[in-house]
């Protein structure tokens, strides 16, 4: 089928016939903030993407060299490394680091691998005081300085100035602690450019990790981070959820220059693809698929005269300040209820708004092409009059176990399987490709940011 769009629209013009995001925060109940009112779509290209970039050696070499030894990446929360010697380990394409607290208000990334014959100096988080390789005892202490070389005197020439260990860089925003292999990189404030002015409001350096869920799934990294950069296969992927999410009619953000884009997807409202859908049924539908997140549970009665986005989102301000002792009655609808979902290349996704901000990180597993670590985090907000609670570890799943088998996530995890459940036939399929035209065809708006990540992969391989 040859689809002709009219003479007047240009390519990346097409919308959905159906209200879009800003007519919806138009009907909202309380004042929207000015972030959510900004539009920053630019079309870059209608270019099919080469199918090997999700399998080739030859490409996966190249993001190892250009692309993670050279860019920021989330690596762990601050909560998680509370005192002076705690640490976690992040480990990516065969690097490892050790994310340490040094001291009160410092952290290090150390590379994890003994100066004396390569052993890891550490093989799981925890808290030490130095790092003494189990191997022949060579111990440096946590600021990375080498404290002591069994039988010294057989290493005239290794000194204080040669034995510290190698650094990565280090910077924090949001709560979050970010590393970069390269040492001559820029800082962190630089590469997240206009993302922190985004999250002024919400603030998530004031939440703690509540989740924390942890899989290997079959697939290049990317296959598994494009499952989760659009609304579009929602139609078939989620049908369920299809009578209180605006999928088709989703606002996609790209901005020139940036490391990040976003979506928000509108919750509360029916699907443009349903031809009819009362507000009953999309409370009914959020209740039973997304309760948990708005705080939600049981049977809720659609009250006469209302909407079912102004209603529900008036639930979770009420349940979700009863469950953090956080005042919500400023918080629009939207912060409470959509799907305002941010990209930062090239791995991490922090939700936006104020009910519980899922975060999502994907990376390869190893090196190797075709598998990933999927790693699922919700964030919640606590009463600021009580100490911070503390983090949860993470839950790391077996590779048998589905994502429905981690309660934590609730309802979540039978949406998180849907989605899951695409990606091994995305990865066999790929390789099909190879018989055919050997490549993807992405959408102009819907998965333009797809394309921001293959653009941005682009600049960091084609500019080297």
């Amino acid at each position: 089928m040859n689809i002709q769009l009219p003479k007047t629209i240009r390519p990346g013009e097409a919308r959905c016939d159906a209200p879009s995001v800003q007519d919806i925060l138009d009907r909202d109940t309380r004042e929207i903030p000015a972030v959510l009112r900004q539009q920053n779509y630019t079309f870059t290209g209608s270019d099919d993407i080469p199918a090997d970039r999700y399998f080739s050696r030859q490409w996966h070499d190249l993001e190892v060299e250009h692309v993670w030894r050279k860019v920021w990446q989330m690596a762990c929360r601050e909560e998680e490394i509370p005192e002076v010697g705690d640490h976690v380990l992040y480990e990516v394409v065969g690097l490892s680091f050790i994310v340490i607290r040094t001291a009160p208000d410092a952290i290090k990334a150390f590379v994890n691998a003994c100066l004396h014959r390569g052993r890891k100096l550490r093989t799981e988080d925890g808290s030490v005081a130095s790092f003494r390789c189990p191997y022949h005892g060579w111990t440096w202490d946590i600021s990375g300085a080498l404290s002591e070389v069994p039988c010294g005197w057989d290493f005239p020439h290794v000194d204080a100035n040669t034995g510290r260990l190698p650094e990565a860089r280090v910077g924090t925003w949001g709560g979050f602690v970010f590393i970069n292999p390269d040492p001559d990189c820029g800082p962190l404030e630089q590469y997240l450019g206009d993302l922190p002015a985004h999250f002024d409001r919400w603030r998530l350096e004031d939440c703690y990790k509540a989740v924390h869920v942890k899989k290997r799934m079959p697939a290049n990294w990317k296959v598994c981070a494009e499952a989760f950069i659009e609304s579009y296969h929602v139609i078939d992927t989620h049908p369920q959820i299809m009578p209180h999410t605006a999928d088709a009619n989703t606002q996609y953000d790209n901005y020139e220059g940036q490391h990040f884009n976003r979506m928000i997807t509108p919750m509360g409202v029916p699907s443009p693809h349903l031809s009819a859908c009362s507000g009953q049924q999309t409370v009914d539908a959020m209740v039973n698929t997304s309760g948990r997140q708005v705080g939600a549970v049981g049977k809720l009665a659609l009250p006469e005269g209302q909407t079912a986005r102004a209603f529900m989102a008036e639930v979770a301000r009420q349940r979700c300040g009863e469950l953090t002792g956080v005042d919500y009655a400023d918080a629009s609808d939207s912060e409470m209820l959509d799907a305002i979902q941010y990209f930062v290349f090239p791995n991490f996704f922090p939700w936006g708004g104020f009910s519980p901000n899922i975060v999502y990180r994907f990376r390869p597993d190893g090196n190797n092409p075709e598998s990933a670590i999927v790693e699922i985090m919700i964030l919640h907000r606590f009463d600021p009059s009580q100490p911070r609670p503390a983090p949860v570890p993470v839950h790391e799943m077996t590779d048998e176990q589905v994502w429905a088998d981690a309660p934590e996530l609730g309802g979540l995890g039978a949406v998180f399987d849907q989605d899951m459940s695409n990606i091994p036939y995305v990865q066999e399929g790929l390789h099909a490709t190879t018989a055919g035209k050997n490549a993807v065809s992405i959408g102009n708006y819907q998965e333009s940011r797809i394309r921001d990540l293959h653009r941005n992969l682009e600049r960091y391989i084609q500019h080297a």
